[in-house]
């Protein structure tokens, strides 16, 4: 006697794509993504807030989107398209600017450099180099 699909149980399998387990951790490398975008917008609207200081700023903010690009190819995702990372309004004075964007590059050169000393082989080499291209941007920006 053949059984209908009514009778077949379909507890405990997979027939119907069921669960196939946790889902995948976040790369580790995504905060350090996170904060390059935000870096890069942070640099790009003070040097709207304060034009006088785009030569100085611009070139930091493309190599922060630089390192977005590499670090999205490696993980294999695609970066956000559309309107692109704001930061909120830079203060209206120049050297105010220019401190907060240094903490901010201090505290993402810390973070690349923990990110680094924790990153497979095959990543610690570009964690590394964003790190050191940070701590260059805490220079540049004196």
């Amino acid at each position: 006697m053949a059984l209908g699909a009514a009778a077949v149980p379909l507890t405990g399998c997979d027939l119907l794509g069921g669960d196939d387990g946790p889902p995948p951790a976040p790369d580790p490398l995504r905060p350090l993504l996170d904060e390059a975008l935000a870096l890069a917008a942070g640099h790009r609207d003070a040097a709207t807030a304060h034009p006088d200081l785009a030569a100085q700023l611009t070139p930091i903010a493309d190599a922060h989107q630089a390192h977005a690009a590499e670090l999205a190819r490696i993980m294999g995702v695609s970066l956000p398209s559309g309107t692109p990372v704001t930061t909120g309004a830079p203060t209206t004075d120049p050297d105010a600017t220019l401190t907060d964007l240094r903490g901010r590059e201090r505290a993402g050169r810390d973070a690349a450099v923990a990110a680094c000393a924790a990153a497979p082989a095959e990543r610690a080499a570009l964690v590394g180099s964003i790190a050191a291209a940070r701590a260059t941007h805490v220079e540049a920006l004196k």
